[in-house]
C-alpha cells in the first residue's frame, strides 16, 4: 500500500517558501541528488547529519511543495515534484547550477 505524505497543493506553494527551503546546504544537496538519480529511498541519503536532522531537512522541503515523500510498507520514497517547474518555471535548475558552485554544497552532493 503506497501513502503520501501531506504536501501543499500548487495553488499553495509559494515563491517565498521554495526559496526558504532551498537557503541550506543540505537541503540543496537533497533537491540535487534528486535531480540527478530521481526518486530515492530515504535511508539512501549518507548526509553528514544525524536522522532527526535529515527528517527535518526532507519536512521543509515537503512543505515548501519540493518534494514529495511517499511510504510504501515500510519504507520511505523521496522524490522531486514533477509540476514544480511549471509554476516557477527554469528555478530549480537555476539555483542547482548556482548550488555547484558552493564549496559546501558541493561537498555536501560529493557525499551522496
Amino acid at each position: 500500500m503506497h501513502k503520501q505524505l501531506p504536501c501543499p497543493e500548487m495553488d499553495e506553494i509559494g515563491l517565498t517558501g521554495v526559496l526558504c527551503a532551498l537557503s541550506d546546504p543540505i537541503r540543496l544537496a537533497i533537491v540535487a541528488t534528486l535531480e540527478k538519480t530521481g526518486e530515492r529511498g530515504w535511508g539512501e541519503f549518507d548526509f553528514p547529519v544525524g536522522k532527526s536532522t535529515l527528517s527535518h531537512h526532507m519536512k521543509v522541503l515537503r512543505e515548501a511543495g519540493v518534494i514529495l515523500h511517499r511510504k510504501e510498507g515500510t519504507r520511505c520514497w523521496v522524490s522531486l515534484r514533477s509540476d514544480l517547474d511549471s509554476l516557477f518555471p527554469g528555478l530549480l535548475q537555476s539555483v542547482l547550477i548556482l548550488a555547484a558552485k558552493d564549496p559546501s554544497v558541493r561537498e555536501l552532493m560529493q557525499t551522496t
